[in-house]
């Protein structure tokens, strides 16, 4: 629930300020806030009412924030966060002096702001100092230890058992097997631990012979009434790429990936299909199409004529619905679990081109290792909307950048991207407020300017790496042949070796 008592986002986010005994205004430490997590000034002045569910989330993300509290409480605080939000709420934390409690399935997030991690496995709570993978190594470390002393119970309970066997019909030692029948029944036996259930599963390959999977050439597009959210876009997709699209909210993210999918019309320029081309797409509205009615094997028979009911209900299953789970209507389903009737739906028809919007959204952290494991086998290729820079670190070759009003493509990964351009909000160089025109319009040619440096010295420079990597191959192959050569003459030169024979 979302209590609203003042009449703009900046007084309610001023709400949260602790009276100031000499009565100065301290309204600025709102604003900063408010900025970090999105707001636009034109924002502040609007009714919180006439935000979106996303931005009044903000708002109460910001209003705890600047309360300035001894523990502060965050539950899934990145949920409706874009990435420069959630790099900018990463840096406040760090540097935040109170107690912090963090709820979080991201997992790059949590690493970087907390010193503990706290897990609930197998019913329990597990604290652990360190990053979460401290966590599962803990864990790990535990579960060998119990498997360890289950063995060793059934040993030993096999040892017990066939003395008892053996000399039951003793008179003599009657008493010693009476004591060891009594430490059996109190013996409490060590079950084995029952295998946690995990989403694995693998995408459908489609089989692809050409240079290009697609091909865009001078995309521009807006909404009616809107601004230009897309100019002069150019791009191509070959097989086996990962390229990845980030940006604010409301950027144009989604309305690229919905154009790339062919789920909108009316744009200028060209997107061209190869005839090959075998798309499956995962859309964030996607999970409002799934009919509230049907069960989760009918959304998945729904894909294709050719499934049947015992198809649909084995990739139910891959996706964590196992027997009758599978007759689960989507009504009951929580976010989590429609998203992964998405996954399974995308599962049906053989593909080699993924179009995924955020597709991690509402996952655990272990089902988005195994989507990113799914993703990392995939022959085809894959373009993703994420926020996620643990995501983009281990996925993306190539990025669709939205930033400072502009949309580009950097040859490079995303740690590439941060050393070499960064974000012109991070940097200060994002245009200048309406009204300074000339000073919107310098840095508008400078940010161009830079941007055609960068993309021309990674077009120069990509060949250079891959013809770098090839040598290098080529290097550790001679080095091979050169140590195994070595190692031959050594053996020739010993004495008593036999030399080569003689007609």
């Amino acid at each position: 629930h979302i209590s609203i008592t003042a009449d703009t986002v900046l007084e309610e986010a001023c709400l949260a300020l602790a009276p100031s005994e000499d009565h100065k205004d301290e309204s600025y430490r709102a604003k900063q806030v408010l900025a970090g997590l999105g707001f636009t000034d034109q924002m502040l002045g609007a009714h919180p009412d006439e935000l979106s569910g996303g931005f009044q989330v903000r708002l109460l993300i910001a209003k705890a924030l600047i309360s300035e509290p001894d523990l502060l409480l965050l539950d899934e605080p990145t949920n409706y966060l874009d990435i420069l939000s959630i790099r900018w709420l990463s840096g406040f934390l760090k540097a935040w002096r109170g107690g912090l409690l963090l709820v979080t399935h991201d997992r790059a997030f949590m690493d970087s702001v907390c010193s503990s991690t706290v897990a609930i496995h197998r019913r329990k709570f597990i604290k652990v100092p360190g990053p979460t993978q401290a966590v599962y190594d803990h864990i790990l470390q535990e579960e060998e230890h119990f498997e360890k002393a289950r063995i060793n119970d059934e040993k030993k309970r096999r040892e017990i058992e066939a003395f008892i066997s053996r000399f039951r019909a003793q008179a003599r030692r009657a008493n010693v097997v009476q004591s060891r029948v009594k430490a059996m029944s109190k013996r409490v036996r060590i079950e084995k631990l029952e295998k946690d259930r995990e989403l694995e599963f693998r995408f459908t390959d489609a089989p692809f012979t050409g240079k290009w999977m697609l091909e865009v050439e001078g995309l521009g597009y807006s909404w009616p009434g809107g601004p230009e959210l897309i100019k002069d876009l150019k791009f191509s997709v070959g097989p086996g790429e990962r390229i990845a699209i980030i940006g604010r909210n409301g950027a144009g993210k989604t309305t690229l990936l919905s154009l790339l999918a062919g789920e909108l019309a009316g744009f200028e320029g060209s997107i061209r299909h190869n005839q090959k081309t075998r798309l499956a797409w995962f859309g964030q509205s996607n999970v409002d199409r799934l009919s509230s009615e049907k069960t989760i094997a009918e959304e998945i028979m729904d894909c294709s004529p050719q499934t049947g009911q015992n198809a649909a209900r084995s990739i139910a299953g891959a996706m964590l619905f196992e027997g009758d789970d599978a007759l689960k209507k989507i009504s009951v389903l929580s976010g989590g679990e429609r998203s992964r009737v998405l996954l399974g739906k995308l599962l049906v028809s053989p593909a080699n081109l993924l179009l995924l919007d955020e597709p991690t959204n509402h996952l655990d952290m272990q089902s988005v290792d195994s989507l990113l494991e799914a993703v990392d086998a995939f022959k085809g290729s894959a373009i993703m909307v994420t926020h996620s820079e643990m995501i983009l670190r281990s996925f993306a070759q190539k990025l669709i950048v939205f930033d400072g009003g502009e949309v580009s493509v950097f040859l490079g990964t995303y740690d590439e991207f941060l050393d070499q351009r960064g974000w012109c909000e991070e940097a200060g160089s994002c245009p200048a407020p309406q009204g300074d025109d000339k000073t919107a319009t310098s840095k508008k040619d400078l940010r161009r300017q830079r941007a055609s440096i960068i993309q021309a010295r990674s077009e120069a420079l990509t060949p250079l790496k891959s013809r770098i990597r090839e040598l290098e191959c080529e290097i550790m192959a001679l080095e091979g042949s050169m140590e195994e050569t070595n190692l031959g003459l050594v053996e020739a030169s010993r004495p008593g070796t036999p030399g080569p024979s003689r007609n």
